[in-house]
């Protein structure tokens, strides 16, 4: 399988997990808390990594690693707010339009062209994730869902600043994603000072653990960028719909039908020809 896509799909997995443990942990602790302490420890961890890898921070563009940071922040405390207040399979529908919004900013700030097999598979992607999240059970209407939706445009503008450093070849994978993190820590910082809740152990173990697998989400997704065009990474992670459905079913009693197992199939069947077929296109044009 393509590099680009295989690790598109493991951030989806990863980044799930990570939903369910929010969903979890937010009953009783804020979002901002969890974005800020997501953050924090994520930051600390990256640069042991860095130092332990001798990898060094670059002197190049700044400012795109600072709107990476920006962007991908304000998206984390969105998300982790429209999923605290909303169903799982509600907030997931909302953040995953953002694929539109992706193919809309790479092709006019990257000036990305999709293989002409893409404009044929992805609309069956778009159709399964439609089958998946099936919009007209949505039920969240209040809004909570501007959240969502916000949160959609952010995740977009940060995609494609990932794709954007990820191709001048400047920055490691680690340098990328410190600037994400640290720049969540310091947005949510705010927002969490006057509603600070002490964890418990077992809610402050939750952290440590949501904290971990976001961080292994965030290096499967820009290396994804990495690899492959903004816009096909954008809609082979539509899978995560399926994923995120699949928790809610399991630990909140959430509907799972025949469409669901159909829209996921369609989704990967398409991305199985999207990742061969995009293969195929770049090694032609070498």
């Amino acid at each position: 399988m393509n590099k680009g896509i295989m690790y598109a799909v493991a951030s989806s997995l990863t980044f799930s997990i990570m939903n369910v443990l929010v969903k979890q942990v937010s009953s009783t602790i804020p979002s901002s808390q969890i974005a800020f302490f997501r953050g924090a420890v994520g930051t600390i961890i990256i640069l042991f990594l860095m130092r332990k890898d001798n990898i060094e921070f670059s002197k190049s563009e700044k400012p795109l690693l600072f709107m990476r940071g920006i962007f991908g922040g304000l998206y984390m405390v969105t998300y982790f707010f429209a999923i605290s207040t909303m169903k799982l399979g509600d907030a997931s529908i909302l953040v995953n339009i953002s694929g539109i919004f992706v193919m809309i900013f790479s092709a006019i700030f990257l000036k990305e062209k999709l293989p002409p097999v893409a404009y044929g598979v992805i609309p069956v992607i778009f159709i399964g994730a439609a089958l998946v999240i099936n919009p007209f059970r949505y039920s969240t209407y209040s809004y909570y869902a501007i959240f969502g939706v916000l949160s959609a445009v952010l995740s977009a503008a940060a995609s494609v600043t990932i794709r954007k450093l990820a191709k001048t070849k400047k920055h490691h994978t680690y340098e990328i994603v410190f600037y994400f993190l640290i720049a969540s820590a310091f947005v949510a910082l705010p927002l969490m000072w006057n509603n600070f809740v002490i964890p418990s152990l077992f809610e402050f173990s939750l952290l440590i653990i949501l904290s971990v697998v976001s961080l292994l989400a965030q290096l499967f997704l820009t290396s994804a960028f990495t690899h492959e065009n903004a816009a096909i990474v954008a809609f082979v992670r539509y899978i995560g719909i399926f994923f995120n459905t699949l928790w809610g079913f399991l630990f909140w009693g959430e509907v799972l039908t025949i469409y669901s197992f159909t829209g996921c199939a369609l989704i990967i069947i398409a991305s199985l020809i999207l990742s061969r077929e995009s293969e195929k296109y770049k090694t032609r044009k070498l």
